[in-house]
């Protein structure tokens, strides 16, 4: 399933909408390995499922019985067994984890952020989980204030993370969201940030989108509906009764999910209804809060558009009759689709990701060949030009820019070498200043790693680009050690983007390579459209091939050739070890989406309908038989697979924990190999893993523990 959670910049790759899993971890030879600690057994309760005349026996099936003892007990036995499997590690662990530490700055401060007078910026301190909410008056020679303390939030709970965090346009309040238990189900709050105290205005079941209106007094939020759907969007005036909250939208297709925008102009809120491939979005007056909703275009099966606001006109990015995407301007008085007119035309060679209003200027993200620029277009006399990049390869990206009237823009950049930079660039002199990047401690230097940009050809002839990086002096002799990492779905695109983990790797030996196959955006959205329904297995040829063009190389050879992927991902990884075993050492796969065809077969999972138009509905017979053909779990065979590890998160909204567990299950019972398989299941996290910054490098170490105890490494 997709993922839209926010990791740690140390550790996830960064930039773009999406965001995903990589554990970095390595296996190499399971001698030496303890053997003695028997792996969990699974009762089988087989359940016939008949979907279209076709039987299936699912043995288990019942794994998906939260409440049972009987699973929370499989659960924890395979938990205890990865800690047996692991003991011998555990001053490894210890070593590692402090390594992990030791790069990063651990008191420290972002970037600050200009909003009217005040500058906002979180920081950390050293030994304490979560970063501090912070804010000054003027300049960042005033006093300071703090607004929220995470970690004192944090109090009592496993698992603590923030949803929404909006300051009233008064900056006097706080409105803010908080998961206490990793399920994506927020309770809202308000704080008065002149008194320190909480009002009573506490709502719950909450999703992590709201926004003020202009009043100071008026907040608009999203509900969820029993599958965790975004469906409703409720008025709230401060002080009122939640339950009195007037509901202003109910959006009763399953298959559309709600959020809640503010223009940059800050004169309208904006109602966004998105399917996988349609849009619809509906407009407030920012100013008159109990004004009604008001729709830009009404929906049209397969027309995606989104809305920026500047002056007399909005901005809209499109589909329309456009398969990588147009900009077109509308009168905020009559916006609809017979009144756009077109303002940057389609190029089939560019793909336009997003559009960024200011008072003089537009700054548009584009994707070309396969990287990322952003272009700048001067409204006042239509000049444009690219921000400059240095690197082959790279990720560059709009960074917090809340202000309206300005010719600063400020965007983030790293690439496999180089550490997150955020930068506020003039838009008219083009100069730019370097406002923070990331502090990488221990003598780090960029200059003793080499990235290079490869191509795969894929089965059907297609070129598939390759990110790489592995410290200088490495032999192309078929002998290191590599790692190779994909996603693949929903259009997201892994660009290469730097991690502080990752020298944990590439210190020793370990090559580490990004595969950007179809299903992502890479290449347009041609590239993302044949990676998708019915033609969804050129995802995993596309990986496979790139593995194959890595051995051929002589990057690396089968028998230390490591590949990892999470959540959709992990269906990536559970697909390519079924197609190809032999092909691989290890393969590791977080929170994977490995269940396909029962999870797509039931509507009351969350995102299943909602996910009808990525993966096809298998009430339909032609999409169901080729979801059966590739679904991890419904290939697994009795013959010999890599070494697998596998982390699952109970409280995973997205990929509920059951997929993981019986895809282990069914594994166990019917692989004929002696590797290595685990389970690891976070008991108090979701998709996301744990949500403290120490935490998430104590499991990091674990994994890579797991990595180095089987190359000897130290």
């Amino acid at each position: 399933m997709e993922v839209a959670v926010l990791f740690n910049h140390d550790i996830f790759p960064a930039g773009g909408i999406t965001v995903l899993l990589a554990v970095l971890f390595f296996a190499s030879s399971v001698q030496g390995r303890k053997t003695s600690n028997k792996p969990p057994t699974v009762e089988k309760k087989p359940k016939e499922i008949v979907t279209h005349g076709d039987r299936r026996v699912d043995d288990y099936f019942w794994l998906r019985e939260k409440e049972n003892p009987q699973v929370l007990a499989y659960l924890e036995a395979e938990n205890s067994y990865a800690d047996a499997m692991m003991a011998d590690t555990e001053k490894l662990q210890e070593k590692l984890y402090n390594e992990l530490v030791s790069r990063i700055q651990e008191t420290d401060l972002d970037a600050p952020v200009r909003k009217d007078n005040y500058f906002y910026y979180t920081r950390t301190e050293k030994g304490k989980q979560y970063p501090i909410y912070c804010r000054k008056l003027e300049n960042m020679d005033a006093e300071e204030e703090i607004i929220l303390d995470q970690n004192k939030l944090s109090e009592g709970l496993e698992f603590c993370n923030i949803g929404a965090f909006s300051v009233s346009p008064n900056h006097k309040l706080l409105a803010y969201s908080l998961d206490a238990t990793g399920a994506e189900l927020y309770t809202l709050h308000v704080k008065n940030l002149e008194t320190g105290e909480l009002l009573k205005d506490e709502i719950k079941n909450t999703y992590s989108s709201i926004q003020w209106a202009n009043d100071n007094q008026t907040l608009f939020y999203a509900t969820l509906d029993e599958a965790r759907r975004p469906d409703k969007a409720f008025r709230h005036r401060l002080g009122a009764l939640p339950e009195k909250d007037e509901l202003v939208l109910h959006e009763t297709d399953d298959s559309y999910y709600l959020s809640i925008s503010k223009t940059r102009s800050k004169k309208f809120i904006l109602l966004n209804l998105h399917s996988k491939v349609t849009s619809e979005v509906r407009v407030l007056d920012a100013d008159n809060p109990d004004a009604e909703l008001s729709v830009i275009e009404p929906r049209k099966q397969d027309v995606e558009y989104e809305v920026e606001h500047h002056q007399d006109q909005f901005f809209i990015l499109t589909n329309l009759n456009a398969k990588n995407f147009q900009i077109m301007t509308a009168p905020v008085s009559s916006p609809g689709q017979a009144n756009w007119k077109t303002f940057i035309e389609h190029n089939p060679d560019i793909k336009l990701d997003g559009v960024y209003a200011f008072s003089h200027h537009l700054v548009i993200a584009q994707r070309e060949n396969g990287l990322e620029h952003l272009l700048v277009r001067n409204l006042d006399n239509n000049q444009e030009h690219r921000i400059q990049t240095d690197e082959t390869a790279y990720s560059i990206w709009a960074n917090a820019n809340p202000m309206f009237d300005t010719q600063t823009f400020r965007f983030g950049y790293t690439s496999l070498v180089t550490p997150l930079s955020i930068y506020d660039y003039d838009l008219n002199s083009r100069a730019r200043e370097l406002m923070k990047q990331k502090e990488v401690l221990g003598g780090y230097d960029k200059s003793n790693y080499v990235v290079e940009r490869l191509t795969a050809k894929a089965k059907d002839g297609v070129s598939v680009p390759i990110s790489i990086v592995y410290k200088k002096g490495m032999q192309k002799d078929g002998t290191a050690p590599l790692y190779l990492y994909a996603y693949g779905s929903y259009g997201a695109t892994i660009d290469p983007g730097f991690r502080s983990t990752r020298i944990s790797l590439l210190d020793r030996g370990v090559v580490f390579a990004i595969a950007h196959i179809r299903g992502g955006g890479a290449m347009g959205r041609d590239w993302y459209e044949n990676g998708k329904y019915l033609k969804k297995k050129n995802t995993f040829t596309d990986f496979i091939a790139s593995a194959e063009h890595l051995i051929a190389e002589k990057y690396t050879n089968p028998q230390k050739l490591i590949i990892s992927g999470g959540s959709a991902g992990g269906l990536l990884m559970g697909a390519v070890i079924n197609m190809r075993p032999e092909l691989f050492h290890a393969a590791i796969a977080s929170v994977p989406f490995v269940d396909v065809l029962n999870t797509m077969l039931d509507p009351t999972i969350p995102l299943t309908v909602i996910e009808y138009e990525e993966w096809g509905n298998p009430n339909n017979e032609e999409y169901y038989h080729y979801m059966k053909s590739y679904s991890p779990y419904d290939n697994v065979e009795a013959k010999n697979y890599p070494n697998i590890l596998i982390t699952a998160g109970l409280n995973d909204s997205r990929v509920q924990y059951w997929e993981p567990a019986k895809w282990t299950a069914k594994l166990r019972a019917l692989k004929t190999d002696s590797n290595v398989l685990l389970l690891k299941t976070e008991m108090g996290a979701g998709h996301g893993g744990p949500s403290g910054r120490y935490d998430y490098l104590k499991k990091v170490a674990f994994e890579f523990a797991f990595v180095f105890d089987l190359l000897k490494f130290e």
